[in-house]
């Protein structure tokens, strides 16, 4: 895995190694809900979150190497002379579920030689509940816990929906519009494994029922589409040339083919301003 140059797969375990050590330092809600600042990604920084991106940010600074940063709580940041080398990291996805000790969340990271997701040559995305390691190379596959990811795809009709991005009252928006689209839904709280779990067939379809970021997507996308499966920024398409950023300009839905992708998208509910 030595994409656009480098180990990026022993660079990841590296950073896994250290949020261990940020979550074992940061045990309960008591360490790690207190807000410390408002996050570049629009966001509340929490003590999890900050700790967890300096711990990151410490590994690609001692790199050395020209690169730009995209992340959760510092924004685009450059190191070196920055370059075409893009890196995109949210080290805490399902922030809300590692700050109440709900064991599902994950480190979201990809690594890109251009600034759009088609770009995206590697995508790392680990789960620290169920500890799992999913990766994904462009052009050749994706892989769980170092094995090729060859279980059954998603079913071509929607069995399981998994729904992220998720209040009560954007659940009770959509829900009715679902009816007779999937037959049962899942809200568990990592827009990042949710994506991973469609790869893996365990889930038919992921819509996320707000504005998706790249932090969130970029890294399990790779492993969406090295299983040939459709995923869609369905307000401003096309996904290939989303930017890597932190904009939120639609929301997304992944599934089989594109025809499942169409048809939970034509079900939702306008977009809200």
């Amino acid at each position: 895995m030595k994409a656009t140059g480098h180990d990026w797969l022993a660079f990841s375990r590296a950073c896994v190694r250290d949020l261990e050590d940020v979550l074992r330092a940061q045990p309960t809600r008591v360490e790690r809900e207190p807000v410390l600042r408002a996050g570049e990604g629009g966001d509340d920084t929490t003590a999890i979150d900050a700790a967890a991106e300096e711990a990151v940010v410490g590994r690609l600074e001692a790199l050395g190497i020209d690169l730009t940063l995209v992340s959760e709580e510092l924004g685009v940041r450059t190191f070196g002379s920055g370059g075409g080398l893009r890196v995109v990291v949210d080290p805490i996805d399902g922030s809300v579920n590692a700050k109440r000790g709900i064991p599902f969340f994950s480190l979201s990271l990809a690594v890109a030689d251009g600034e759009t997701m088609d770009d995206v040559a590697f995508g790392f995305v680990y789960d620290f509940g169920a500890r799992e390691e999913w990766v994904a190379e462009r052009g050749h596959g994706a892989f769980l816990d170092g094995e090729p990811l060859t279980a059954p795809g998603p079913k071509d009709g929607i069995e399981i929906l998994s729904l992220e991005g998720t209040t009560t009252e954007a659940i009770a928006l959509a829900v009715p519009g679902l009816l007779g689209v999937a037959d049962r839904v899942r809200v568990m709280g990592s827009l990042a494994l949710s994506l991973c779990h469609l790869a893996a067939g365990r889930v038919d379809a992921v819509c996320c029922l707000k504005p998706a970021r790249s932090i969130d997507i970029a890294a399990a996308q790779l492993l969406v589409r090295e299983r040939g499966l459709a995923i869609e920024l369905f307000e401003d398409p096309p996904f290939g040339r989303a930017p890597l950023d932190l904009g939120q300009r639609s929301r997304v839905v992944a599934a089989q083919a594109d025809a499942q992708c169409v048809a939970l998208a034509a079900a939702l509910p306008p977009a809200r301003p």
